[in-house]
């Protein structure tokens, strides 16, 4: 049992307040444009190559004040597992990582995964130390499940069985460099804080 992608972002896009929000390539990235058309809180980071959840907590630690969500793939979790070391090594309370379990490569017009879904992501962070460790697979756990998520103390791990979501999405119609500097200047602007040296 999964939920249908669209859905379950829905519900998080409803819970969303002031977190900064940091995307992985392919369908979180999409979907999030998509739903909310944010161009200033979300930084949609196209060229991922698995390092989303690391620049969010980047974000976390730099900011102590912000709180921070990350959106993996699944097939990005694969690139790089090592990502749940260095969040249990820093155990952020600021930082929520979403994985999100849809078995394909929404980057690369879902083709199958090579694990053929067998692979089990809430299971991989226990062992490697993570204390909140949460899976949701219907919209009603997610409802449920998402207040205690929000109130627990360090870093949190969700993963969500979704269902791969079977048509192209609308890409961030932003390229790298204005990305970068929209968020950047509301990180500047939200929580006074200095990311880059020229001033405009």
């Amino acid at each position: 049992m999964a939920m249908q992608m669209e859905a379950c972002f829905a519900h998080l896009v409803e819970r969303w307040t002031d977190e900064v929000v940091v995307t992985s390539a392919g369908n979180a990235s999409e979907m999030w444009w998509k739903l909310t058309g944010e161009t200033e809180r979300v930084f949609y980071l196209e060229a991922s190559m698995s390092l989303a959840s690391l620049f969010a907590a980047g974000i976390a630690y730099g900011i102590p004040r912000a709180n921070v969500w990350a959106f993996s793939g699944d097939g990005a979790f694969l690139m790089n597992p090592g990502m749940l070391t260095v969040e249990r090594r820093l155990g952020l309370p600021n930082l929520t990582h979403f994985l999100l379990d849809n078995g394909v490569y929404g980057a690369t017009f879902e083709i199958g995964m090579s694990d053929q879904g067998e692979t089990d992501y809430a299971a991989l962070a226990r062992a490697c130390g993570l204390r909140n460790v949460f899976r949701f697979a219907t919209l009603g756990e997610l409802s449920d499940g998402m207040d205690e998520v929000e109130r627990v103390n360090g870093e949190a791990f969700v993963v969500l069985d979704v269902e791969p979501h079977g048509s192209a999405l609308p890409d961030p119609p932003m390229d790298g460099p204005e990305c970068k500097f929209r968020f950047g200047r509301h990180l500047e602007r939200s929580y006074g804080v200095r990311i880059f040296d020229a001033r405009v």
